[in-house]
């Protein structure tokens, strides 16, 4: 069984108390309220924006051993760029004000969630990091398309309201096989616990993010 293989069947339960979440489950029946998307986009925002700073620290703090992990961060990093912004067309498209959102705070449980990021990256093994991009993009691809579908029609947002969640799905997916790749050529016991560690604790905390947002129903399911 490869490393990849251990880590997806050892984080199972984790992911499954994830996905089980009202604003999940909602989204993915088509009964997610306009306000639940919104609270959810502007979580999204406060996590997102970190991601770029996130991977440029992992990336300066690995070892020289590790320097094919290096090149990879540094692609992620030139792919991920920018993509917070995306998160704030669609604040805009829903008819709220964006710059607000940009200014305004995260809730604690995506504070804490951020947090544990930059601890794991600065006073842990950096390596541990790729183990809340396996939760990141690995919930994506089980969600992110279907649930923009959903959403769209259960609240009557139009497309442009959700270029972040149907671009992440397809891009994720992409990302994947890559992570897959670059996780299976990780050797040391060391890493591979630092990862495996990050994504049990990565699962619960952004579950938590979800838990958090306000769950009501759309109109449509009413």
């Amino acid at each position: 069984m490869t490393f990849f293989e251990q880590l997806t069947l050892a984080t199972e339960t984790e992911r499954n108390e994830l996905l089980e979440s009202p604003a999940i489950q909602q989204a993915l029946q088509g009964s997610l309220a306009g306000e639940t998307y919104l609270a959810f986009l502007k979580e999204a925002y406060h996590h997102v924006k970190y991601t770029v700073p996130l991977l440029m620290a992992c990336g300066t703090r690995l070892p020289e051993r590790l320097e094919w992990l290096r090149e990879a961060v540094a692609e992620y990093i030139s792919e991920e760029t920018g993509h917070q912004e995306w998160i704030l067309q669609d604040i805009a498209a829903c008819g709220e004000d964006a710059e607000a959102v940009r200014h305004g705070q995260p809730g604690r449980s995506t504070d804490v969630m951020v947090a544990y990021a930059w601890d794991t990256v600065l006073r842990r093994n950096p390596v541990g990091f790729f183990g809340m991009v396996l939760v990141l993009e690995g919930t994506s691809i089980a969600v992110a398309t279907q649930a923009a579908d959903q959403i769209m029609g259960a609240t009557g947002l139009p497309v442009s309201a959700f270029r972040y969640l149907r671009s992440h799905g397809s891009l994720d997916q992409q990302h994947m096989g890559t992570y897959e790749k670059l996780m299976n050529r990780l050797d040391r016991e060391e890493d591979q616990q630092a990862v495996l560690r990050t994504a049990r604790v990565m699962y619960r905390l952004y579950g938590d993010i979800f838990r958090a947002l306000p769950v009501g129903h759309s109109r449509a399911a009413a």
